[in-house]
Parts: structure tokens; C-alpha cells; sequence
């Protein structure tokens, strides 16, 4: 079944008011949900490879047996339709295989943002504990500066 997009932009927030890392997290659960589904696509795409090579042994098989049970002239037919259908099943396997090209493609791709919004998040994680220790310090500067002030 396909998936359900996100609903009414009144249903979904601002993300100019949330922070950050609720973005970022939000576009992590995104990137891994499309990661998931690629693989399991490119799954699919091999099964379905393996399915069509092993028609076409089976129907190779076939011919064979039916070539043999008759005479070169009787057969001449028969081998031409065999032919055409080899022809355009065997061009069906190249389209499949192109296909699953861009979709590798498209999963390094995915990785590729994926590492760049994790590299993100750390820089953020950093610069915020890096500010929370600079507050710090200046709120234990302005105290030590009131103690010293007279009542």
C-alpha cells in the first residue's frame, strides 16, 4: 500500500519555530525510513532478477527438448519465435538491471545526507555545550560580583 503523505500544512508545525535538533531528528527518522525502503526495494529488484533467469533457463530448457523431438526444417519456426521472445526478455533483464543502477545510485546518495545532517547534528550538540558552558561561567562571575558588592 502506499504511504500516506504528511497531512494539511495547518497540521504540521512551523518548522521556523522549532528547534533544531527537533528538526533534525525529524529529517534522521525521515532519511532512515527512505534508507529502509530502498533496501527493501533493491531486495524486491533482485528477487525479481533471479525470477526472470530462471524463466529464461526453464524456457531455454524447453526449446531444446522441443528442437530435438523434430526435424531441422520442422523447427526452423519454432526456433525464429524463440528468437524474438529470448530477444525481448533478455532486454527486459537489461532494463531491470539499469534500474537497479540509479536505485544504488539513489541509496548513496541517501547515505551521502544522511552522514551530512548526522555531521550537522554533532556540530550543533557541540556549539549548544559549548554556549551552556559559557553561560555558566558568566553566571558564576556575575554572583561572585554581587557577593563582593556591599548591602
Amino acid at each position: 500500500s502506499p504511504r500516506q503523505g504528511p497531512g494539511p500544512a495547518a497540521e504540521r508545525p512551523d518548522p521556523s519555530r522549532l528547534r533544531p535538533h527537533v528538526v533534525l531528528a525529524q529529517e534522521n527518522t525521515q532519511i532512515r525510513d527512505l534508507q529502509q525502503e530502498n533496501r527493501e526495494l533493491w531486495v524486491s529488484l533482485e528477487e525479481h532478477q533471479d525470477a526472470l533467469e530462471l524463466i529464461m533457463s526453464k524456457y531455454r530448457k524447453q526449446m531444446l527438448q522441443l528442437l530435438e523431438g523434430r526435424k531441422r526444417e520442422e523447427a526452423e519456426p519454432v526456433l525464429k519465435v524463440h528468437q524474438a521472445n529470448s530477444g525481448e526478455i533478455e532486454s527486459q533483464i537489461d532494463r531491470i538491471c539499469e534500474m537497479g543502477e540509479v536505485m544504488r545510485k539513489a541509496v548513496q546518495v541517501d547515505d551521502e545526507q544522511f552522514f551530512k545532517v548526522q555531521e550537522k547534528l554533532a556540530q550543533l550538540e557541540l556549539e549548544n555545550k559549548e554556549l551552556r558552558e559559557l553561560l555558566s561561567i558568566s553566571r558564576e562571575s556575575f554572583e561572585v560580583g554581587r557577593e563582593d558588592l556591599p548591602d
